[in-house]
This record gives structure tokens, C-alpha cells and sequence, in this order.
């Protein structure tokens, strides 16, 4: 029956070698217990090999599941001799444990021995198993070194690794226990105990490693979403900022201006001029200045009529020039009129100075008729602070201004 190549593995050396070799857990272990047998014995420690040789399209594969010790590995010289009754008890084991299986090789843990085959070994192998890919095992006890050979080509070549696989060995498991008293091993608790116990270290790390995987993998994305959050929120508040440093430049100004009130004074005089008689209202106009028919005098002035001058207590010169009832001479009106052309002038000087110095602090307040293109001109002689007035005083809109706002002057 053709076997599957198991899933988990150890490599153990240079596995590129032809044919690829499987030696399963419990039969490493078995190995490892002989070799401490032969280290404290002084003395060769042998078993033979139980397994399939299987042959596919590109490859040949060797699996060793099953190992049985020799009853006696005897020395001939350097000649490694194994009598008849050790045969017949491998033949009788391998039936009673491993009933499928097929001795395809040997194994000798040697201490101080070179792990080089001599003539005589090679030549003992060939005999003993002659077909194709069958397995030579020699390990020295002292040093832990083992090498693997393999009959191929009428030699036994040496192979660079091998591999360690884990599965359910039964058969194995139960030679160990019947054997254990015989070959010195330790008790089957111990053993199946380790067998799991490495098969587990080896499950338990590999999910280790893909726990560590996940955990960073969702670490990554937490933080990368992280600093996303982090950017759109940072964008927002610049974006937030901007709009509330706009609002406050725009309450400022709205408070700038509320608190400005306009204020224009008058003189005081009212003068009236007409061009024609008004009649039926007791109104005289005469264009040469005669005094009318009630005593009134006009110098191309239009005056009152007697109740209307006494109501409004204004002085009427009489045709021989003199005062009338209130005493006071007709000059006095001529008086009170230069008064008020002299006032009128003096407030136009004022007006026309406070219109040249406005600006000069700093501060310039819009007029009626402004626009930023005057002021610029007006303050800088030219136009080319519209846009520098509009950053100063946080104007988005240049026509959006109004008489009386308070422009402060870059």
C-alpha cells in the first residue's frame, strides 16, 4: 500500500540526497536508548530496521518505523558478526510486532569507532541485504554523531540528512514496552510521555508563531486606523479654527462699528430767499428795497408783517431809520447773518481738515463714496493695498463695506 509523506516533520541535516529517508519519533527514541546501552556497556549495540521502500515517479522514499534490538552484535576483528539465533529472534519479532514490515537495514551505536564502513562492513551488508536503497545506520555514543548510509550503485553511499516525522506508532510503542527490561530502557510512560511531548512542543510552537502573526497583523491595522482618525480629526479642527477666526474677525468689526456714532453739527441760521411777492399772507417783496405800505423797510430782503415780526421778535427799521418797540437797531440782523456765513465757513475748514488727517492714526473711516481702490489711493497713492487692507481687517468681500466702518491701515 502506498504511504502518504507525513505532514510533520524535522529536517535533520542535508535532505537533497536520493532517496529521501523517514525515520518515524518512537524508533529515534529507540536508537537514543541503545546508544546510552552501549555507551555504559563499552561495547557495539545493535537492531534491525523495519519499514517500506517505495518508489515513485521523480524520487524513492525509505520509511523506518519500527526497529528490533539484536539479541547479540558479536566482533570478529573489526568485523561485525551476527550468528543465526539472532536472525531467527528478529524474524520472530518482527512477525509478533511490525506484521507488514520488512527488515530493510541495521543499525550499530559503537563507541570510539569511526563512522565510516570498512571492506568488511560493506561486504556484510550486501550480503545480508542485497536490494536496492536498503539503510546502514552507524551513531558513536561518546561523540552523538550518527551517519546514515545507503546500498545503492554496488556501494554503500553515504546520505547528507534525513527526516524526523510524528504520527501514531503503535506497533512501535508496544515493542518498547515488552522490550524495556531487556534492553535497558526506561519505562513506557517515559517514553510515550516524550514522544508526545515533542509532537506537542512542535504543535504548540507553530501556533505560537501564527498567534504572534495574527496579533500583529491586527496591531497594524489598529494603528494605522489609528493615525487616520488622528489626521481627519487634526484637519477638522484647522478647518474649525479657520472658520471661528473668520467669525471673530467679523464680530470685531461689527463692534467696531456699533460703537462709532455719527455726528454732524449746524449753524444754526436758516435763510430763506424768494424771487417773488407772496401775497395774501401780509408778505410784502419790493426789488428796490422801498418801505412798504406798514412802515417796513427791505434792503432786497423780504420781510414780515407786523404780527409776523412781533411773533418771531425780529427789528423792523422804520422810514426814518429809527428802532421800533424793542430798542434795537435794524443792524443787528445784518450782524447776525455775517455771524452765521462766518460759522458756516469755519465748520467747511473743519470738515475739510478732519477729511485730510483721517487716516494719519492708523485707523481710517470710510466716507461716503468709498471704496478700498479711493482709500488705497487716498492713503498710499496708488491702488496697490486693496489686497493688504482686506487682510488686515479680515475682509472676504471688498465691496462689503459701509460709511463709518474703521479700516485699520497695513
Amino acid at each position: 500500500m502506498e504511504r502518504q509523506i507525513p505532514k510533520n516533520v524535522r529536517q535533520i541535516g542535508n535532505v537533497s540526497d536520493s532517496p529521501k529517508i523517514y525515520v518515524e519519533d518512537y524508533v529515534d527514541t529507540f536508537f537514543a536508548q541503545l546508544s546510552e546501552k552501549s555507551e555504559k556497556a563499552k561495547a557495539p549495540v545493535g537492531a534491525f530496521l523495519v519499514g517500506d521502500i517505495q518508489s515513485g515517479d521523480d524520487e524513492d522514499y525509505v520509511y523506518i518505523y519500527g526497529a528490533i534490538r539484536m539479541h547479540e552484535l558479536k566482533m570478529s576483528g573489526n568485523e561485525y558478526v551476527i550468528d543465526e539465533d539472532t536472525w531467527k529472534h528478529a524474524y520472530e519479532d518482527c512477525k509478533q510486532f511490525f506484521e507488514d514490515g520488512e527488515m530493510l537495514g541495521w543499525f550499530v551505536a559503537h563507541p570510539g569507532v569511526p563512522l565510516t564502513p570498512d571492506s568488511s562492513t560493506i561486504k556484510f551488508h550486501k550480503k545480508s541485504f542485497p536490494k536496492k536503497n536498503t539503510v546502514f545506520i552507524m551513531k558513536d555514543p561518546i561523540e552523538k554523531d550518527e551517519t546514515y548510509y545507503v546500498h545503492k550503485m554496488n556501494d554503500l553511499m553515504a546520505i547528507g540528512g534525513h527526516y524526523t516525522y510524528y504520527e501514531k506508532n503503535p506497533c512501535m510503542q508496544n515493542y518498547m514496552i515488552a522490550s524495556r527490561k531487556k534492553n535497558g530502557a526506561v519505562s513506557p510512560e517515559t517514553v510515550e510521555d516524550r514522544a508526545a511531548q515533542d509532537f506537542r512542543d512542535l504543535v504548540r510552537k507553530r501556533g505560537e508563531r501564527q498567534k504572534r502573526r495574527k496579533a500583529g497583523g491586527l496591531m497594524y491595522v489598529a494603528s494605522a486606523s489609528l493615525v487616520l482618525i488622528l489626521i481627519i480629526m487634526g484637519v477638522s479642527m484647522v478647518n474649525s479654527f479657520d472658520r471661528m477666526k473668520s467669525v471673530q474677525s467679523t464680530l470685531e468689526a461689527l463692534a467696531d462699528t456699533s460703537d462709532t456714532v455719527e455726528t454732524r453739527e449746524t449753524s444754526g441760521s436758516v435763510t430763506a430767499v424768494t424771487s417773488e411777492e407772496q401775497t395774501g399772507d401780509g408778505l410784502v417783496s419790493d426789488d428796490q428795497g422801498a418801505p412798504g405800505e406798514d412802515g417796513q423797510a427791505s434792503d432786497g430782503q423780504n420781510t414780515q408783517s407786523e404780527d409776523a415780526q412781533a411773533s418771531d421778535g425780529q427789528n423792523v427799521e422804520s422810514e426814518d431809520g429809527q428802532t421800533d418797540e424793542s430798542g434795537t437797531d435794524s443792524s443787528g440782523g445784518n450782524e447776525s447773518a455775517e455771524a452765521s456765513d462766518a460759522s458756516a465757513a469755519e465748520e467747511s475748514g473743519q470738515a475739510s481738515l478732519s477729511a485730510s488727517q483721517n487716516g494719519s492714526d492708523g485707523v481710517y473711516i470710510v466716507e461716503e463714496g468709498d471704496t478700498l481702490a479711493i482709500i488705497s489711493r487716498k492713503m498710499y497713492g496708488d491702488v496697490d493695498h486693496v489686497d493688504a487692507i482686506c487682510r488686515m481687517n479680515g475682509i472676504a468681500d471688498g465691496n462689503l463695506i459701509y460709511v463709518g466702518q474703521k479700516l485699520l491701515l497695513p
